[in-house]
């Protein structure tokens, strides 16, 4: 995988022998952007991209449509907007789909989600929301405890599965679209541990026609998506196409997959401030995090079978940074914890709280709070979009499989299997450029500096 070539980690070089896409297919057409789950953050990212075409709203906190790239040395001032770089859809190409068990159309499910604000960015578009009503979801409460829906699907898990690729079928060929893409923007399902159904698709089918409990909602989603060709990205943490069975099947097909977990309020925090701690070789004795939020997110994650899922997210970010086995010193003894409360008067406004002990010259200790108000949907919304943007690109470009470069976007990103996952948001985001970059033939940018002054 490319990945492994185009890391900005110090310890991997960059390599200039990777084969490049033979070619880029074009962005032509319509692009389906079909999304399980229609809740607060689904309806946010459809109606901010609807405000941003009819000149209502920006799309801030979207690297595909306001960062720009740089190309050649800094003197060159080679620095275009990354959508004018690469060949992506443009926002008046998405067309959307989604599925749900609660059977609100996007006007309706908006104003429940209490996001937007209905008189500003809401009633101006009713008509559009409006239009797009969820098709029958594959759900079960026994995967999501805290929710019940009367639009869903029956029969087995297969029949579902199969119901799903014909919804995909029939979307694209009702809205014209020449291409698709699927994000998972539904709710945390149970904890659950790879095991023997997992492992092929042979023993993945087999499962699903056994409506065997070890396969999930998301993972009939994932399969149907890999085998209609549509890209897929999970944006919850539970486990979803991160299997060999469904890795192994969108390697054999081509098809693009990533994930895990949009990184949106806590996480993104510590992304940020961990890489400078180590940065600086400072020292951490712990990190207390705590989050109080009263979405539909926060009430399934009230159910601890839901949060367990979640708690493994949020909790992979630090140890992955800091690396104790290798700086015993500095983080060898750091505690971590991390709870989420459910308080329904919050709504969708997230706050975080995080207590941070860390230690310096000759171990006297410092504290750091950090109190972060969020908006938890606002923060994943440009997430969707830029995934699917991405997406789409990749799998123009032929590049199938396991997408790390996308890391970036996500608390638990995925990676070949053996290859563990890298944290910092920081390199994080020079993988994606030099991967844009190295798909466009440009140069890969090092920040080493040393030909400024020869």
């Amino acid at each position: 995988m490319l990945a492994d070539h185009l890391s900005a980690d110090n310890n991997e070089p960059i390599e200039d022998n990777v084969n490049k896409p033979e070619e880029i297919k074009p962005a032509t057409g319509k692009l389906g952007v079909l999304l399980p789950g229609f809740g607060a953050v689904a309806t946010t990212f459809v109606a901010g991209v609807e405000g941003a075409r009819q000149g209502l709203a920006k799309p801030i906190g979207s690297l595909t449509q306001m960062n720009t790239i740089r190309l050649g040395k800094r003197t060159d001032d080679k620095t275009p907007l990354i959508k004018d770089f690469v060949p992506l859809a443009g926002l008046e190409d998405l067309v959307f789909g989604t599925w749900d068990p609660i059977p609100d159309n996007g006007y309706e499910s908006a104003v429940n989600a209490g996001v937007l604000r209905k008189e500003d960015h809401l009633d101006p578009i009713k008509d559009f929301l409006s239009a797009i009503k969820p098709m029958k979801a594959a759900f079960s409460p026994d995967y999501v405890k805290k929710l019940e829906g009367t639009n869903v699907k029956t029969g087995t898990k297969k029949e579902q599965a199969e119901e799903l690729r014909a919804d995909i079928r029939r979307f694209m060929e009702e809205n014209g679209c020449d291409r698709a893409v699927m994000v998972w923007c539904a709710s945390t399902e149970v904890f659950l541990r790879p095991g023997a159904a997992h492992e092929t698709i042979e023993t993945f089918e087999a499962a699903m026609e056994a409506d065997d409990p070890a396969i999930a909602p998301s993972m009939l989603y994932a399969y149907a998506a890999i085998m209609e060709g549509v890209p897929y990205a999970n944006g919850a943490p539970n486990l979803s196409a991160d299997i060999p069975a469904l890795e192994d099947l969108a390697k054999e097909k081509g098809v693009p997959i990533g994930g895990k977990d949009f990184k949106t309020g806590q996480t993104l925090m510590k992304t940020i401030l961990a890489p400078g701690f180590k940065t600086r070789m400072l020292g951490l004795s712990g990190w207390f995090s705590t989050n109080i939020l009263g979405n539909r997110d926060g009430e399934v994650l009230d159910d601890p079978e839901s949060f367990k899922t979640k708690e493994e997210s949020k909790l992979g970010a630090l140890e992955h940074i800091l690396q104790p086995e290798k700086y015993p010193d500095l983080y060898g003894e750091m505690y971590h914890k991390v709870r989420i409360n459910y308080y329904p008067p919050r709504g969708d406004n997230k706050e975080g709280w995080d207590n941070i002990d860390i230690f310096g010259w000759m171990g006297y200790h410092m504290q750091i709070k950090v109190d972060f108000l969020c908006r938890d949907s606002i923060l994943a919304a440009p997430i969707v979009l830029d995934l699917a943007l991405f997406l789409d690109l990749a799998g123009r470009s032929g590049m199938g499989g396991i997408q790390e470069w996308l890391s970036f976007y996500f608390k638990a990103p995925q990676t070949a299997p053996g290859l563990y996952p890298e944290h910092d948001i920081f390199i994080q985001h020079w993988k994606l450029k030099n991967t844009l970059r190295w798909m466009m033939g440009e140069e890969m940018v090092t920040h080493l500096g040393v030909e400024y002054y020869d």
